[in-house]
């Protein structure tokens, strides 16, 4: 049965493609009608991002290629107002499928259905693209917005399957998102009755800044243990609330660089926490990216996150300094260095990260 699909696969595949070499060939009056209209209503983006780590943990010297990303999606505008979107990581798993409807002509309501990156916290939402660190976002971020390293929750990329509605009021000043989420994560039932409510609320004052606060109100149901937190077993239903801050600003693209789309000055701060079942956890973060000369930036950051703010020693601070270039549009070369300076509970005393990354998209 799997190679009678595969066949028939290839066979669709193949066809489409000759369909489109002999359209190409063709006067563009002789083109049919019902091409013209697909090849203009469906998008195609994707990017990849590869490269090298050497780390020294508690004194023992680690390095290793790594292929962290390889994404691929595809955008249908069914209609002006209706659209779906696919998106899939062959590094890993089926990430995203939604659709969205435009009720308002000026953006003020928007509803949308199926599995996304949810809405809490700033930097979760953005695509690994557009942050500035190798490894991507916050320690504060990764925990509590559902990225990976909280095992109680599991692995989810900081995405959920849910209902949300959004949209921007007020002359694009303010922006709004709703949400009620399943609260299990991605490609997973819902092990509970119960749904998680996000909102997230962004004021745009002026150009350039914008000053976000979010928040989360849910109960998990645990996929797993953890050391700092040892009441919640396997299967337990918990509150799982979470809060943030946080401002940004943008300043005008770098008039010096080729590459205007990706130059200008950032900085992001956010301030973060949450409560699992009776543990408490915080953090934040400051992280800039600095343009010195054509098409190469300094990126600086420092973070910390503490997993159980009522226990000493599950804390951990990381302080990164490093450079990225601009080669072609949202392509770029990236290498940075982190010093982890770790709680004694952690697993790890301080150590020092270098990282090196070759990011490619489109």
């Amino acid at each position: 049965m799997t190679t009678r699909l595969f066949k028939r696969a290839t066979l669709a595949v193949a066809l489409a493609a000759l369909s489109s070499t002999a359209a190409m060939g063709q006067e563009k009056k002789e083109q049919p009608n019902w091409l013209q209209n697909l090849t203009s209503r469906i998008t195609l983006n994707g990017y990849a991002q590869a490269g090298w780590a050497y780390q020294d943990p508690n004194g023992k010297k680690q390095n290793a290629y790594n292929l962290k990303r390889t994404l691929l999606w595809a955008k249908a505008r069914i209609t002006d107002r209706w659209s779906f979107l696919f998106m899939h990581d062959f590094s890993s798993v089926v990430q995203e499928f939604y659709t969205d409807y435009r009720f308002t002509n000026d953006n003020a309501l928007t509803v949308r259905l199926g599995q996304f990156k949810h809405s809490y916290t700033m930097e979760n939402p953005l695509s690994p693209t557009q942050l500035e660190l190798i490894d991507v976002y916050s320690q504060a971020v990764l925990y509590l917005a559902g990225e990976g390293p909280d095992p109680l929750n599991g692995v989810n990329y900081g995405r959920d399957m849910g209902l949300m509605v959004f949209g921007d009021l007020l002359g694009n000043k303010l922006h709004y998102e709703l949400a009620l989420m399943s609260g299990q994560g991605i490609n997973r039932r819902d092990q509970n009755n119960q749904k998680d409510f996000i909102a997230k609320l962004e004021v745009r004052p002026t150009d350039g800044l914008r000053i976000v606060g979010s928040g989360y109100l849910g109960t998990g149901c645990a996929v797993g243990t953890a050391a700092w937190n040892p009441d919640i077993k396997v299967g337990d239903n918990y509150k799982r609330n979470r809060y943030s801050v946080g401002a940004e600003y943008k300043s005008a693209p770098y008039t010096g660089s080729k590459y205007k789309e990706a130059r200008p000055l950032s900085v992001r701060a956010e301030w973060l926490g949450g409560k699992d079942g009776e543990v408490g956890s915080r953090g934040g973060y400051v992280t800039a990216a600095i343009p010195v000369v054509d098409a190469l930036d300094i990126v600086a950051s420092g973070e910390t996150f503490d997993r159980n703010t009522g226990v000493d020693g599950w804390d951990q601070t990381n302080l990164t300094v490093g450079l990225q270039y601009w080669y072609y549009k949202k392509c770029r070369v990236q290498l940075q260095y982190t010093r982890c300076l770790c709680g004694e509970n952690i697993s790890s005393k301080d150590y020092n990260w270098v990282q090196a990354q070759v990011q490619v998209a489109f």
